[in-house]
């Protein structure tokens, strides 16, 4: 789906249109001149009813279809682009979820963890087979437990596999995802899973060179992260986001539980866990992504089929120059064959 209005690349070249205007002049001339020509020799009206009503539309369309390709060559030349809906460039998706005492909350039936669960594997189910999926599980501290793969067995095994811990953090999901996703960039996660950075390598070498670029500019992978959102150690989730940004990583944020929260309990303990839903929002919005509100299990389905279209599809400026150029060909092509089957010549 292409959006108007077009942008051009080339505008300059735009002033080649005004040919179109003289290349109509000089038709209608030609027109005229075979006109009086053709009284010269015969009599008009016999000629008419010889070649049948039928033949003046037929005589003026090949040269009409002929200058609609050049119209559409002309506008190539610009090298107009276009907002087109096109299927995602992004081959890598970081699931990074909650694994938290508090998603223990039966607020979301059966309760938030298995709901997630069900969700997620859903969601895997509905991806183009070409996306790689990696798995990251956080709760007090963050790990990998499936590093990106065309797998889906694989990847609903890690799902199935999650335990419940203790602790709440979101930062730590979303730096260890940046690290999956970016292996070679150096990133410390010493603080995080108390390992060393990723890949480990030998510590006088170099960290590579890095430049942010703009938020939400990387199309080749994408995060989701679905948790409650109650922050409660870890680095902040706010910078964690700026990383990403500066990354150009969307964070897609699921926020799961009902907003008046639940009381759980656990070897003789209670506490009262609420969504932290500005802290999701805030993510989202820093890298240019989105927030879903999850209150029950059938809404969490619901958002992650809304995610899966979305990650399947993209809307950007896309450069349509060889669409018209093929289009102009395409119109040349029925142009001569017209003008051959009904005249046995190119007009």
């Amino acid at each position: 789906m292409t959006t108007l209005p077009l942008n051009f690349i080339w505008p300059e070249m735009r002033w080649l249109l005004l040919l179109l205007p003289l290349l109509i002049v000089l038709y209608l001339w030609l027109l005229h001149r075979r006109k009086k020509t053709s009284l010269r020799y015969a009599d008009l009206a016999l000629v008419r009813q010889a070649m049948g009503k039928s033949a003046a539309w037929r005589r003026h369309l090949p040269p009409a279809l002929m200058l609609l390709a050049i119209a559409s060559l002309l506008l190539a030349a610009t090298r107009p682009t276009a907002l087109i809906s096109l299927p995602s460039q992004q081959e890598t998706i970081i699931l990074a979820m909650d694994v938290s005492g508090s998603m223990r909350a039966a607020d979301v039936q059966p309760n938030r963890l298995i709901a997630a669960q069900e969700a997620a594997k859903a969601f895997i189910a509905e991806l183009p087979r070409h996306v790689r999926v990696g798995v990251v599980q956080f709760a007090g501290t963050a790990a990998v437990v499936q590093p990106p793969t065309h797998s889906r067995e694989d990847v609903v095994a890690a799902i199935d596999r999650f335990q419940l811990q203790r602790g709440t953090a979101t930062g730590s999901g979303i730096v260890l995802s940046l690290a999956t996703l970016f292996p070679e960039a150096g990133i410390d996660l010493s603080h995080i899973t108390g390992q060393r950075a990723m890949p480990p390598g030998p510590s006088d070498l170099p960290q590579p060179a890095f430049t942010p670029v703009a938020p939400g500019s990387y199309s080749s992978a994408a995060i989701i992260m679905l948790t409650d959102g109650q922050q409660t150690t870890g680095p902040d989730p706010l910078e964690a986001a700026r990383m990403a940004a500066d990354r150009g990583v969307r964070v897609y944020t699921v926020g799961i539980g009902t907003r008046d929260g639940d009381t759980i309990g656990f070897e003789g303990w209670s506490m009262r866990v609420q969504l932290d839903e500005e802290a999701l929002q805030a993510v989202a919005n820093i890298t240019r992504a989105d927030y879903f509100y999850a209150g029950t299990a059938e809404d969490l389905k619901k958002v992650y089929q809304s995610l899966s279209t979305r990650i399947a599809v993209e809307t950007k400026e896309t450069e349509i120059s060889a669409l018209l150029a093929a289009l102009g060909a395409l119109l040349v092509i029925v142009a001569s064959g017209l003008s051959v089957w009904w005249f046995g010549r190119v007009s």
